[in-house]
């Protein structure tokens, strides 16, 4: 529940929304309830005056041996009527003696009590004449409103058991008192099957219209975490639809600029130094045909060293702006069969490159592009190391190349300053011993182009490169059977060679982050 709630936007839109639900119903339930009470309080009491105006003027009307008959036929589970020759001054007398008269069996409901099994019981017969007593201790009998009784007998009324029962004291025309007395006790809780059926109902809409405006929200907004995690990747992607709401609609507009001035900023930069290599290969090269008339062998040989390095970096330079403008298509491959391709190729030219075999993985990628770092890499540790192990593997974060080897390392401090363009650790400035020092560079802007990045860590001895791609390029790998029919992954293992790991060579062990050769600087 706690991951749904902090991972879910629909589950915290529809969390919040019941709990709204919850508080305004609560609130709603305090203050109805209270409403509530206070008129049935006015009602119970206008219908005890009614009936008691009633039973008033009947008993003036009847003999006087039919009373006692009369007043025990009008009486209720709440009501009780009794005579009395004297009046009763003394208020908490009156009320010890309506608890009595409250606690009595109704006599009119014994009969039908036995024969249909209802309840004769009274509503008085938990009360207690101490806690009556205590309860309205200090009031006195009062005269009642004449809204409220408008008889020409005089009467009194008198509150007890808080404000849950009444007494009215009647005298007569003959001089003899009429005593009333009402008593109930609103029991009903706003906790029952309707309220419950109500809130349920109320929740169950509510979390479906949440549901719905939650997707409406998420649905874009993982569309535009999808369509910015493949721009970083430097995937060419269509425009997002530009539509729903507003603020929904302005941010799909403000991702499809940005992307459209990205590839036009990384276009204009392209072709910006490709025209700057076109434009100095005619200088670079009426340089060399004036190199070929100096009569002096050992200038001539030095100008042509001199503008032929020149010639190197530049084309090295607009490979290196080409191989950052991504504009290769991102598909499905075996990434085993391309690492295991690219030491085979290096191994038919004589390289001491070993690929140690693992299982198969099925992911999304630019083959070239990764190709390229992966070979950058391995000539790397067999131009200082003089060979290279190579293998995939697993880690948490997603896939790891590995590159390794023996050699003598890096000092460390640098394993970041060798990916800067033009960087070389060989200071001979050699082109055979040292390069042009854009291999690291262009390796890590691969890698940065997947998603993922290079790091170098010390081997013990030697050194370790390892290409870290992360989990949102990976696809399921086909079945056997699939893989051998399905054009969704391309295979690009070529058949197997001699050059295996040894029997007796021990295999690359399984961890998280492993160490690269020797980078090309």
């Amino acid at each position: 529940m706690i991951y749904w709630w902090r991972r879910s936007l629909a589950a915290q839109f529809i969390g919040f929304t019941l709990l709204a639900l919850v508080v305004s119903q609560a609130i709603t339930f305090l203050i109805s309830w209270d409403e509530r009470a206070k008129a049935l309080q006015a009602a119970m009491k206008s219908e005890f005056f009614s009936r008691s105006a009633s039973i008033t003027r009947l008993m003036e009307t009847i003999a006087p041996e039919l009373r006692e008959r009369v007043l025990l036929a009008s009486e209720t589970s709440y009501s009780r009527f009794w005579l009395s020759n004297e009046d009763i001054s003394n208020p908490t007398v009156w009320r010890s003696r309506a608890v009595e008269e409250l606690a009595r069996p109704l006599d009119n409901f014994v009969d039908l009590s036995q024969k249909f099994g209802l309840n004769a019981s009274s509503a008085g017969a938990r009360l207690s004449a101490q806690d009556v007593a205590k309860a309205n201790s200090g009031e006195n009998w009062t005269s009642p409103m004449q809204v409220l009784w408008n008889q020409p007998q005089p009467a009194k009324f008198v509150y007890f058991d808080g404000r849950s029962g009444y007494g009215l004291a009647i005298r007569l025309n003959d001089g003899v008192w009429l005593n009333c007395a009402y008593h109930k006790v609103d029991t009903t809780s706003w906790w029952n099957s309707k309220s419950l059926t109500s809130l349920g109902t109320t929740a169950l809409i509510l979390s479906l219209i949440g549901v719905f405006i939650a997707s409406r929200i998420a649905r874009p907004l993982r569309r535009l975490a999808v369509s910015a995690e493949a721009l970083g990747r430097g995937e060419n992607l269509p425009p997002l639809p530009e539509e729903g709401p507003d603020d929904i609609r302005r941010t799909s507009e403000a991702f499809n600029r940005m992307q459209q001035r990205l590839h036009r900023f990384v276009e204009d930069r392209t072709r910006m130094l490709a025209a700057i290599g076109h434009d100095l290969r005619t200088p670079l090269t009426s340089l060399r045909l004036r190199a070929e008339f100096v009569k002096d062998a050992e200038v001539q040989e030095k100008m042509v060293s001199t503008i032929d390095e020149l010639r190197s970096m530049t084309e090295a330079a607009i490979s290196f702006a080409q191989g950052e403008s991504t504009v290769e298509e991102t598909r499905a491959i075996e990434l085993q069969a391309l690492v295991s391709s690219i030491c085979d190729d290096l191994a038919d030219i004589g390289l001491p490159v070993v690929y140690m075999d693992g299982d198969k993985t099925t992911y999304r990628c630019r083959p070239d592009g990764l190709r390229r770092a992966v070979r950058n890499l391995a000539e790397n540790a067999v131009r200082y190391a003089g060979h290279a192990r190579v293998y995939v593997q697993q880690s948490a974060a997603g896939v790891d190349i590995v590159v390794e080897d023996n050699g003598p390392g890096i000092p460390e401090g640098m394993t970041d300053k060798v990916f800067a363009p033009f960087f070389r650790l060989e200071t001979s400035r050699n082109r055979d011993t040292g390069g042009v020092g854009l291999g690291l560079s262009i390796a890590r802007a691969v890698a940065r182009q997947h998603g993922g990045d290079i790091a170098l860590y010390p081997n013990n001895p030697g050194l370790k490169a390892v290409i870290s791609l992360p989990k949102e390029g990976r696809v399921d790998p086909p079945s056997s059977k699939r893989s051998r029919n399905s054009k969704s992954a391309i295979s690009l293992k070529r058949p197997a060679r001699n050059n295996t790991v040894p029997a007796a060579e021990p295999q690359a062990p399984a961890r998280a982050s492993l160490s690269l050769p020797r980078p090309k600087t």
